[in-house]
């Protein structure tokens, strides 16, 4: 209620006791000596409508094993390479070495060194490391490696089996993951090139970049070129992985256009060639051999001459479409603009945009993104 709301917000020594409960503001009350007595009572009857066997055993999560150097990053399922001059990342991204298990008993035997909660958790730590000790580097480059078949291979196991604990706890850490990536304040962009992997699962990462490269053809200055770059949805890209809008990253993808989400859950299972996949709206620019070099230079030579403030705020207004939820409201609004780009001084600074706008100048800028 709005006029309990106005009391309780006013109220210094707060609301306690019965009246916290009436108002709804606690669900029950437990004296000091019944408190651990009633908090594992519910703790039992939440656990209690868990659908785990109560046989299941956990999965150990044992240390990562990623080797930290000073300017890249090497785990088993990923890499990343660090210019500080031009504070980027290219960030690899590589598919599975090996076929899905045969059923959830020999994943549950894999534990955590299946590949996409290995995955999972690399690039979780990945992110975070760029998050707290690398607060300069304003764009990731993203690319992938791998066999496509093995990775569609993997999507189909995790969707026929989706009910399990073991996968659903695996898919949810990956979903978590790419949350965290959304939700970097650095600039995205994912380079689809020969060779590369980019399939449901990882497809996600094409749909979660702030614009996509797919190289057209084929780099023919190599001895050996490999074939065409392809990428390809599953059942991966329509609800598993939802964003912090609640939506998937197709829909945020498209604006919530569902003519064209339809159109793109056609395409399920079907190999696309850069021309297909521009055609179907899931990539921003094909250039050739050809250009491929000049174009990704100049954007991300442009992308990191602009105020990171600017970007910050510009960015997470794009990816957050649609729905507004308490997790966009939080990280995706007031972390970005109240929190940060209202904090700084690239704006209203001496030296900012907008007193160094039309005076011939070019602004001088704090570019941490963190």
């Amino acid at each position: 209620r709005r006029d309990r709301a106005d009391v309780f917000a006013t109220l210094a020594e707060g609301i306690g006791g019965a009246t916290a409960v009436e108002w709804g503001l606690v669900d029950e009350l437990a004296t000091p000596s019944e408190f651990a007595a009633a908090t594992r009572r519910l703790a039992l009857e939440a656990a209690a409508a868990s659908d785990r066997p109560d046989s299941a055993v956990g999965v150990e999560l044992t240390p990562l094993g990623i080797e930290w150097f000073s300017d890249s990053i090497e785990g088993r399922y990923l890499s990343a390479a660090i210019d500080r001059e031009s504070r980027v990342v290219d960030i690899e991204i590589r598919g599975p070495r090996e076929a899905p298990p045969a059923d959830t008993d020999e994943l549950a035997a894999e534990g955590d060194a299946y590949w996409l909660l290995a995955l999972a958790r690399e690039l979780d730590g990945l992110l975070l490391h760029l998050r707290f000790n690398e607060p300069d580097l304003g764009l990731f480059r993203i690319r992938s490696r791998g066999d496509r078949d093995l990775v569609a291979a993997h999507d189909r196991f995790l969707s026929e089996h989706a009910s399990h604990w073991l996968v659903r706890e695996t898919v949810l850490f990956w979903g978590r993951t790419l949350k965290r990536l959304d939700l970097s304040s650095r600039t995205l962009f994912t380079l689809v090139e020969p060779g590369s992997c980019f399939v449901g699962s990882l497809f996600e990462m094409v749909l979660a970049a702030d614009r996509s490269y797919m190289l057209s053809g084929v780099f023919e200055d190599e001895p050996d070129p490999l074939p065409p770059a392809m990428v390809a949805l599953d059942e991966m890209n329509f609800g598993a992985l939802p964003m912090s809008n609640g939506i998937t990253r197709l829909q945020s993808h498209f604006c919530l256009d569902d003519e064209s989400v339809e159109r793109a859950r056609e395409l399920i299972g079907q190999e696309l060639d850069a021309e297909a996949a521009d055609a179907a709206g899931l990539v921003t620019f094909i250039p050739d051999d050809l250009d491929w070099e000049d174009e990704i230079r100049i954007a991300t030579e442009e992308r990191v001459s602009y105020s990171p403030d600017a970007l910050t705020g510009m960015e997470a207004n794009h990816r957050f479409v649609g729905p507004e939820t308490v997790e966009t409201k939080v990280f995706g609004r007031l972390t970005a603009w109240q929190n940060w780009v209202f904090q700084r001084p690239n704006a209203v600074g001496p030296e900012g945009g907008l007193r160094s706008y039309g005076s011939g100048r070019r602004p001088s800028y704090d570019h941490r993104r963190v």
